[in-house]
C-alpha cells in the first residue's frame, strides 16, 4: 500500500510544483512490527514525507483514525485503510467532487462501493461483510441519516475545516465510528458527497461476526441517547 501511495503522490508532486503531502501511518498499539516496517520504508524512500504515530494502547479503528486526523497538517485530509482494498489514485475523483460541493470551507467526499452491489465483488464476498453492510443500512435509517448508500468504505476525504469541527467531537472508537462522523457532519451543515471508487475485498478481515455486531448495537444506542439527551454537544472552535 505504501509503495502505491508514494508512487502516486510523487508523480503528482512532480507534475504540480505547488503540491505537497504527508503520509501519516497510525499504528494502533499493534503487537506486530507495523511502526518499524513503516519507519524502515521511510528510510528507504527519503523523498517521501512519511510520519509514524504509534499509540501506546489499542484504541480501535475509530480511535486510531481520530488521532491520525488530529495529528495531520494538510489542507485536505484523507483517511484510508492500509489493506489496499481501494485504489489510491481514486483520490483525484474525491478531490474533484469535494471542491464542487464546498461550503464555507466545509466538505466531505466519501468513497462508495454502492455501484458494486450486484457485481461479483459484493455478491461473492464474505458473509460477514454483507451481513454488516445490511446492518449499517438499518443504522442509517435509525439515526436519520439518509441519502448515503455506503458509509463504511475506508476512503474518505475531508477539508481541514471539516476535520477540525468533527474529530475533536468524536466519542465512538469502534467500527461504527463512521456513523458518528456523518452524523456530526450533518449537525454542522457540512456537505457530504459520495464518489464511486474501485474496490476489491482483501482476505483477513478483523471483523468478528459474534462480538462486533453486539458492540455496534451498543455504540448505536450510546450515540442516539447521548445526542438526544444533549449529553454530547459539538464544541465550538476558539475562533468561532
Amino acid at each position: 500500500m505504501l509503495d502505491e501511495t508514494v508512487t502516486y503522490l510523487e508523480e503528482r508532486r512532480n507534475s504540480q510544483k505547488s503540491f505537497t503531502y504527508e503520509i501519516l501511518v497510525v499504528d494502533d498499539g499493534s503487537c506486530d512490527n507495523t511502526a518499524e516496517v513503516a519507519l524502515e520504508f521511510a528510510k528507504d524512500n527519503k523523498n517521501a514525507d512519511i510520519r509514524v504515530l504509534k499509540l501506546e494502547a489499542n484504541r480501535g479503528k475509530g480511535g486510531a483514525v481520530t488521532q491520525g486526523m488530529l495529528s495531520s497538517a494538510g489542507e485536505l485530509l484523507l483517511m484510508v485503510d492500509a489493506d489496499g482494498a481501494t485504489k489510491f489514485s481514486d483520490l483525484d475523483l474525491l478531490e474533484k467532487r469535494l471542491k464542487e460541493v464546498l461550503k464555507d470551507d466545509l466538505a466531505i467526499a466519501i468513497g462508495s462501493r454502492s455501484h458494486l452491489v450486484k457485481t461479483d465483488a459484493v455478491v461473492k464476498r464474505s458473509f460477514i461483510r454483507n451481513f454488516l453492510m445490511r446492518g449499517f443500512h438499518t443504522t442509517l435509517l435509525l439515526l436519520g441519516i439518509s441519502g448515503i448508500a455506503d458509509t463504511q468504505c475506508g476512503f474518505k476525504l475531508f477539508t481541514r475545516a471539516a476535520a477540525r469541527r468533527i474529530f475533536p467531537n468524536m466519542h465512538v472508537e469502534r467500527w461504527i465510528f463512521d456513523i458518528e462522523i456523518l452524523l456530526l457532519a450533518q449537525m454542522i451543515g457540512c456537505p457530504i458527497v459520495e464518489v464511486q471508487v474501485n474496490w476489491h475485498e482483501i482476505d483477513g478481515s478483523k471483523v468478528s461476526l459474534v462480538k462486533d455486531p453486539i458492540w455496534m448495537g451498543i455504540d448505536l444506542l450510546i450515540i442516539r441517547l447521548n445526542y438526544l439527551l444533549g449529553s454530547w454537544r459539538i464544541k465550538k472552535l476558539k475562533s468561532e
